[in-house]
């Protein structure tokens, strides 16, 4: 299989020359064409890099390509032309955030971005939706006359080359307003004109579209009930009915997933044998029929369409990595094709135009950063389009597995395991990483914070401890009440499986984490004594009521005091800004003073609790940081901060 490159440069961009470009989208083909030896420390900054382009989506027509590049250390939207890279438009999304695209026809996008803004003397996180004329000339801002977009927004885009999307809407912040609940939307993005297509409904937050863009299934939660509803309707003129009802922590039967040609038929998400598995699903009973595809242990992570949202291609999922499962054969043969040429990488086809005769591919994988690819099935060349980190190139660095280990009280726990590459894996210092959400998992890919750290000679081990995601509903639920309880527990029981196994050295161990692993650092220093050696938190949750005041859906409940109680049964005994007198070892905190997802109050007060205290402690705080590092130098300066800090208190 061959390699072409696409050369290029970026007109407009005063700060962007021709040679850097050129370097990024192409140049490092000839790092993969002749490898050399691999550096005994690769630089700081070469980590920190943030990948040059990210979530790329052809055109239906397959002739351009909208993602999001980085360029001189930040992100731009960028459309550009699949055949010739010099044609390129770039969009600076200035202080907003860039939270996701899609393409509606081949001449217009929607692009969807949010930022912080004052309501009513109070900070909130408001979304926008953009219509984008593929030549970047026009950008029409949908709904600006309408207050904020709720999470899950958009809910239908045409297919029929008709520049049209519906989304929903909120027209309210207050809860006790009917607008608060959101109104779907038909917008022409082409001049941002809509009209309302679906009024909203008490308590409903979310809605279905079938492919014609009728709303037919709608989603309610009651928080003073503490119960869900699912609201169906055969056509556009009848009302909505209830299907299925459950509490809080029950399971609303089944989810549709898309409606299949022939009248009355589905296919829907359900999760009766423990995990999310597609089903077949008949609209005229409302009941899930024969199984069309699941994985064992592991819950469906999403289906892919094609023929305007009507015909099921195939089905996503993770195990201990990322995979597909084509039903189409054509598909199934391109996959297969790809990986026999690739080797030990691994690929993915992660967009393609709408006659699936062009597609973007990734190839990779967990030990090395990876690249994306155009390619084209009757041709069979795999086409170079953009390097994710240039200096890097697509050599292997540290080997990534995946193991597994017991809890204490017998549960079965996978972990994403890192080593240094070129040495024993015995008797190794040990980072262990828990990661964030607590709802979301690890996985076999490339890892910034692993892959630094394995550089730097330490084993790192990244358990997905109980509560994570993609385990089945079972294990999720394991999780619940259990914030610096049993959730820390296997975080300890995974040091122990290291320790035994002869892998890591129990006197150089320390844990690292953001977010809920940062929290999960805070705590481990309060509450795990003997364990580790030092800590590192990255923008941690530190005060849990606190956090509640900040975010009402904090622990994914509304305001209900009986389900804080149920996840957290007595938030001050868990939260480790009311044990700082117990933290036993020293401890580094970083965060963001941008962070709109945990604020940086949270471990500005912890830090002030722990000088209190008398504790040792290293404060940082970055003045542009968000949650996310999207900036270059904010993640140069916490790789930095870090490997100083470990130097120090846990030296490789």
């Amino acid at each position: 299989m061959m390699l072409r490159c696409v050369w290029g440069r970026m007109p407009g961009d005063k700060a962007m020359n021709y040679r850097v470009f050129r370097g990024a989208f192409c140049g490092a083909m000839l790092i993969a064409a002749t490898p050399g030896a691999v550096q005994a420390q690769i630089p700081t900054e070469t980590f920190a890099q943030l990948p040059f382009l990210e979530s790329p989506e052809l055109s239906p027509d397959g002739t351009h390509i909208a993602a999001q590049l980085a360029i001189n250390g930040k992100q731009r939207f960028a459309i550009v032309n699949v055949t010739d890279a010099s044609k390129i438009i770039l969009i600076d999304p200035g202080n907003s955030d860039l939270n996701g695209w899609a393409w509606v026809n081949n001449d217009w996008l929607i692009l969807t971005v949010g930022g912080t803004a004052p309501v009513e003397g109070d900070s909130w996180y408001l979304r926008r939706t953009l219509g984008v004329s593929a030549d970047g000339k026009t950008i029409n801002v949908l709904g600006k006359n309408l207050a904020a977009q709720s999470a899950d927004d958009i809910v239908w885009i045409a297919r029929d080359g008709t520049p049209h999307v519906r989304l929903a809407l909120q027209t309210s912040i207050y809860t006790s307003d009917p607008g608060f609940w959101p109104e779907v939307r038909d917008f022409d993005v082409s001049t941002g004109k809509s009209v309302r297509v679906q009024v909203p409904y008490d308590k409903v937050f979310d809605w279905y579209a079938d492919p014609a863009g009728t709303i037919r299934f709608g989603r309610a939660y009651d928080d003073e009930a503490r119960s869900y509803r699912l609201l169906y309707r055969d056509s556009p003129g009848q009302s909505f009915r209830t299907v299925s009802k459950a509490g809080r922590d029950g399971s609303l039967a089944s989810t549709p997933a898309m409606f299949l040609p022939e009248p009355g038929k589905a296919l829907a998400y359900d999760d009766n044998d423990g995990f999310d598995t597609l089903y077949k699903y008949d609209l005229a009973t409302l009941k899930t029929g024969e199984k069309v595809f699941g994985v064992p242990g592991y819950d469906l992570g999403g289906i892919i369409t094609a023929d305007g949202g009507t015909r099921l291609v195939g089905a996503r999922y993770v195990d201990t990595r990322p995979r597909t499962r084509w039903f189409d054969a054509k598909l199934a043969d391109v996959q297969a094709t790809i990986d026999a040429a690739i080797g030990d990488r691994t690929a993915r086809i992660v967009s393609w135009s709408r006659d699936f005769a062009t597609m973007i591919v990734y190839v990779g994988g967990a030990d090395r950063i990876g690249a994306y690819y155009v390619y084209r099935p009757e041709e069979g060349v795999l086409h170079m389009f953009a390097m994710m980190n240039t200096t890097l190139g697509n050599k292997p660095y540290a080997p990534v597995k995946t193991i597994r280990y017991k809890a204490r009280d017998g549960l079965e726990i996978a972990a994403v395991l890192t080593v240094p590459r070129g040495k024993d894996a015995k008797n190794l210092p040990l980072i262990l990483m828990p990661h964030g959400g607590p709802f979301a998992r690890d996985d076999e890919e490339w890892d910034w914070w692993a892959q630094f750290l394995a550089d730097r000679g330490y084993a790192v081990l990244q358990p997905n401890y109980r509560g994570s995601s993609g385990y089945g509903d079972a294990f999720t639920k394991k999780g619940r009440g259990q914030w610096g309880l049993a959730m820390q527990d296997d975080l300890t029981d995974a040091v122990r499986w290291a320790t035994g196994s002869g892998l890591a050295d129990a006197k150089r161990v320390c844990i690292v984490g953001g977010s809920y692993g940062g929290y999960a650092a805070f705590r481990a220093a309060q509450r795990d004594t003997g364990v580790y050696r030092c800590a590192v938190s990255f923008a941690g949750v530190a005060d849990m009521p606190a956090m509640l005041r900040y975010d009402g859906a904090f622990l994914n409940g509304g305001r209900t005091k009986d389900y804080f109680r149920e996840q957290a049964p007595d938030l001050k005994g868990v939260s480790p800004i009311y044990g700082a007198a117990q933290f036993s070892i020293p401890i580094l905190i970083l965060h963001g003073k941008k962070d709109t997802v945990v604020p940086v109050k949270q471990s500005r007060d912890m830090a002030a609790k722990l000088k209190a205290a008398g504790k040792l402690y290293r404060y940082v705080e970055q003045p542009t940081g968000d949650h996310h590092f999207t900036q270059y130098t904010d993640r140069v300066q916490f790789l930095k901060e870090l490997e100083a800090f470990l130097k120090e208190y846990n030296p490789a």
